[in-house]
């Protein structure tokens, strides 16, 4: 196999209603619009896809390195498996307003009703505002007749458990899981690639046609976990120069690293590609190739799974990175 280099990657900006400015501002770039709501950081999702930034594949789409790369990048256990297109999207997220409250649908239903993969996510808060907050579950176990009623009254809000999150506090948000982002939160999302959204509730807002937004009510009551859990939220203190698993699931697994010191990753452990997001702060990583790039904070970096060990080497003070793969 060719022993790909290190992929430092473009997104691409998702202009929505509930947009805002703050993703430039975290990746300390020029503002690419009042109401970017999403920079999808890693995606080869058709028009969609993120773009190699310099080195010699520099310009090309992801999905175009993937046709030509796919099992070097994914490892030959997850190419058998996914074959030539990329298994996970790695997204950050503004919400300058509200999101709609939503559902997601499992594989099954996705299959069934989209042909596509269903939506499991997982969310790093990385910075809030006051009053800022996260609807993840339900308060109580309901039924799709209260659920339905509660839509149609305006009150659904009254069913989910609210959380007031500040940084380091994740949501693992299992498709069927009912959930919604607040305004002032600024998160990364790590999920699978499928971009397949029902939303429950709106706020009775209007798109850019002056047309109420199109609600999936239907659809989300057959794909809806009425049950209660208790993992909505939990809560990641760092160590310094130690890797920490955040959630373990079939579709990935994310973990913080909190690096002072130069800090050495396996890569070949787990025949997997690793996906980096530098959630504060910068550094410079390196391949056992001895091959380098910059990683600045809100910027993110594909490392192929044909590398078998990085070393990441912060450049002022401490680099936290998310990490992204899938075991």
């Amino acid at each position: 196999m060719t022993h790909l280099p290190l992929l430092s990657l473009e997104p691409y900006y998702k202009i929505v209603l509930w947009g805002g400015e703050r993703i430039a501002a975290l990746k300390d770039e020029a503002s690419a619009g009042p109401t970017v709501g999403e920079s999808w950081e890693v995606s080869d999702l058709e028009g969609r896809e993120s773009v190699v930034v310099g080195g010699e594949y520099g310009g090309r789409t992801l999905r175009d390195v993937m046709e030509e790369h796919a099992e070097e990048i994914l490892g030959p256990r997850l190419f058998r498996i996914y074959g030539k297109r990329f298994p996970l999207l790695v997204k950050l997220i503004d919400a300058s307003d509200n999101l709609s409250i939503q559902v997601h649908p499992d594989d099954y239903l996705a299959s069934s009703r989209h042909g596509s993969v269903g939506k499991t996510e997982l969310w790093y808060t990385l910075r809030t505002l006051p009053g800022s907050y996260i609807y993840s579950g339900l308060q109580s176990t309901t039924t799709p007749e209260r659920l339905r009623q509660h839509i149609s009254d305006g009150t659904v809000e009254d069913l989910l458990a609210k959380f007031y999150p500040r940084h380091g506090d994740f949501f693992y948000i299992p498709a069927g899981r009912i959930h919604s982002i607040g305004a002032g939160t600024l998160l990364l999302e790590v999920q699978q690639p499928s971009d397949i959204t029902y939303r429950i509730y709106d706020y009775k807002r209007l798109d850019l046609n002056g047309n109420p937004r199109e609600l999936h009510t239907e659809l989300a009551l057959d794909a809806i976990d009425f049950r209660v859990h208790e993992d909505y939220m939990r809560h990641f203190e760092p160590v310094v120069n130690r890797e920490i698993v955040l959630k373990e699931c079939p579709y990935f697994t994310v973990t913080v690293i909190n690096v002072l010191s130069k800090f050495s990753l396996p890569v070949a452990r787990y025949n997997s590609f690793r996906v980096l997001v530098a959630t504060s702060g910068s550094g410079v990583v390196t391949d056992d190739m001895g091959r380098s790039v910059e990683l600045k904070q809100g910027h993110t970096i594909l490392v192929p799974a044909s590398t078998r060990r990085i070393q990441i080497s912060p450049t002022a003070g401490e680099l936290e990175v998310l990490t992204a793969y899938i075991q």
